[in-house]
């Protein structure tokens, strides 16, 4: 109930932030963080040490779509040997569902990207919502939970949520560093992408349940 609680509001506060980037009332605050990551002589460059911006590079490549894909295929092939047949088209599941749904929403908004400071990094799409933002949501959370599954402690299980939460915030700030996203974009993909990792989270619990998923104490599926 608690995970259908944090959905529902999830999804409310998406709507709002989509309602308010429809209207442009969050243009001049986007606008004012993007010029404020930025040196003030020269808008192409972003403020701190030369490395910060090969750092961001790094990071936003973290949240792409190759790098997701091939984690999520190794994931996938690890899940294959050792059986795990449900969870692994499960985990599939999840991560398509993920890019075809912020697909969609893309093509609903369809906002242009920021034009205000130069991009530090190749982009093709439109912007609301971040996709890096979002499937680094998806992947990184779903893939966080799933080997809190393999260890008996708690605070083990927490790890795996932090270090996947970290990485997600990571990306997302990223994006914004690279001049590719507004930070309206960035919390909408968070934003998705929580809602969607809970709700293939609450699937598995569900089917786990009906015998169709793996337990968590190795139970293999019907």
């Amino acid at each position: 109930m608690l995970a259908l609680l944090v959905i529902v509001l999830i999804c409310w506060a998406f709507a709002v932030w989509g309602d308010n980037v429809v209207a442009g009332d969050t243009l001049p605050f986007d606008e004012w963080m993007l010029r404020a990551l930025r040196r003030e002589n020269n808008p192409a460059l972003p403020i701190g040490p030369a490395w910060l911006a090969e750092a961001g590079r790094d990071l936003t490549a973290l949240g792409g779509v190759v790098v997701l894909t091939l984690l999520t295929i190794f994931v996938a092939v690890f899940l294959r040997l050792r059986r795990m047949y449900a969870a692994m088209w499960l985990l599939l599941a999840a991560t398509l569902g993920g890019w075809f749904s912020n697909m969609l929403l893309k093509n609903l908004f369809e906002r242009a990207r920021p034009t205000v400071v130069p991009h530090l990094s190749i982009v093709s799409t439109s912007s609301f919502p971040s996709g890096h933002s979002m499937l680094s949501a998806t992947v990184f959370l779903t893939l966080g939970a799933l080997l809190g599954r393999f260890v008996e402690h708690r605070w083990l299980k927490a790890y795996f949520l932090l270090v996947a939460l970290m990485l997600t915030f990571l990306v997302g700030l990223s994006r914004v560093y690279m001049g590719v996203h507004y930070p309206t974009d960035v919390l909408a993909g968070w934003a998705a992408g929580l809602a969607w990792a809970l709700t293939c989270w609450l699937v598995a619990r569900f089917l786990q349940h009906r015998g169709r998923v793996e337990r968590d104490d190795g139970s293999p599926a019907s």
